[in-house]
């Protein structure tokens, strides 16, 4: 157990070290105001209506990094800060959100595959490391019975989530480049702005990165518990 509590510590470290720069780089973009005076919600609605989307709505949301796409009731939900805002941080994660609404529209596969996988992960992965804890204590780690079994249908609920998180990397890193893409070739922003909303997006897709990371290195711990013990 040790050595699991240092990897979590290790993986938690480099978590907040990226989600503190993430912040500290939207707060600098949120300095460097658009020429063309849009506020993030304005930009929202042109991204959508220049793919051709007329049915998701463009709503505020409270909280800070709170910004998420809705694909069940089709709505672009932009942190207040976001949505009032004239800046290239906004703009950024506007378009991005935006972007996950156009993978909607063109049933993007990658998308399709993590909204097919949300109902099921949101329900095992809360219970997955209880289970394969459990099952240790039962006898899981020497192959005994239901312990056993307790201590597999952990791995296997662990191992759901940690596809989810992978899966859900293409979804982002495809979100932002249709963001920027959009905001290049419709002259939205300045080459400075564009920097800056690029720089933060990128910022933003390491977050899933090293969540993905740390859900792959904590199944493959637990897994090794498991499946690495002895055997009678």
């Amino acid at each position: 157990m040790i050595g699991y509590y240092i990897l979590i510590g290790a993986i938690g470290l480099v978590s907040w070290l990226v989600s503190n720069k993430l912040k500290k780089k939207f707060a600098f973009y949120s300095k460097v105001q658009l020429q063309n005076g849009m506020s993030g919600k304005e930009i929202a609605k042109k991204m959508l209506a220049d793919n051709g989307i007329t049915d998701v709505e463009v709503i505020s949301t409270p909280g800070q990094l709170t910004d998420h796409y809705n694909p069940k009731n089709k709505t672009v939900n932009l942190s207040e800060s976001v949505y009032n805002q004239r800046n290239a941080a906004s703009a950024a994660v506007a378009a991005h959100e935006c972007g996950h609404a156009v993978q909607h529209a063109q049933a993007y596969s990658w998308l399709t595959m993590r909204s097919t996988l949300v109902p099921m992960v949101s329900v095992t992965s809360g219970m997955s490391q209880w289970l394969i804890i459990g099952g240790l204590i039962l006898g899981g780690a020497a192959g005994i019975g239901l312990g056993w079994y307790v201590a597999v249908a952990g791995v296997i609920f662990m191992g759901l989530a940690t596809i989810f998180s992978f899966i859900t990397l293409p979804v982002e890193y495809d979100a932002s480049n249709r963001a920027l893409a959009w905001l290049k070739a419709k002259n939205m922003v300045t080459p400075e702005e564009y920097k800056g909303s690029e720089d933060a997006l990128k910022w933003a897709a390491r977050t899933y990165l090293v969540a993905a990371i740390g859900a792959l290195a904590s199944l493959l711990y637990w897994a090794m518990q498991v499946f690495g013990g002895n055997r009678n």
